[in-house]
């Protein structure tokens, strides 16, 4: 059997993985994350935006494995907040954290804010490190608000505070495809899902099956 092309996903994210592999799954590709092709690399993601950021963790985990690498860096833009906690939503009041706990603490900063003013973003950059050291980036976002409290029990980190009016629902609530449909994560991947079959089909036209 030939083998099948490995694209590597630096993330050891379970919840982020799963999306990952339900959005790429009708490509014939394998799709591994560091943690089971056996990386263990220290990333210093120091860039001042996502783009940068995803390129910096892309690149370091290419160096290591000689594969496609897909990276991202996603995060929360709270307009109230001055975009907080932006590039630093993982990072926001300590990587180890639970969720719950930074979902609280940005509901009570938005106390007796208006509905109006909660506007909010999931904002996502996926970069892309091919074998012959090619870079492609993509982006992808989705607009909603911060909720009172958090709603749902799908989804992870941010989720259930983001309440996305034209659906009722926050992305918590939301079934993996219809998070998949509308997710700052999905949009990325998929204009990244074009690239990727160009690239693997070296042309000879196997991505039709991703047109719309």
């Amino acid at each position: 059997m030939e083998n099948r092309k490995k694209i590597v996903f630096a993330t050891g994210n379970e919840g982020k993985m799963r999306e990952i592999r339900e959005i790429l799954g009708d490509m014939d590709v394998e799709v591994l994350s560091m943690k089971e092709m056996g990386i263990d690399v220290s990333v210093e993601e120091n860039g001042t935006t996502f783009a940068e950021n995803a390129l910096i963790k892309a690149k370091t985990v290419a160096e290591v494995c000689g594969e496609i690498v897909l990276a991202d860096d996603s995060g929360l833009e709270i307009d109230y907040l001055n975009k907080e906690p932006g590039i630093y939503s993982a990072r926001y009041m300590g990587e180890d954290t639970p969720y719950s706990v930074k979902n609280a603490n940005l509901v009570e900063r938005l106390a007796g804010v208006p509905e109006e003013e909660r506007t909010a973003r999931f904002v996502c950059a996926i970069a892309a490190v091919f074998p012959d050291g090619e870079v492609k980036v993509s982006h992808g976002t989705v607009e909603g608000r911060i909720g009172y409290g958090e709603m749902g029990l799908n989804g992870f980190g941010y989720d259930p505070i983001f309440y996305v009016p034209e659906l009722g629902k926050t992305t918590a609530q939301l079934s993996g495809n219809e998070k998949n449909r509308i997710s700052h994560r999905g949009r990325a991947l998929r204009e990244m899902k074009k690239e990727l079959r160009k690239k693997i089909a070296g042309g000879d036209g196997n991505e039709d099956t991703d047109r719309k």
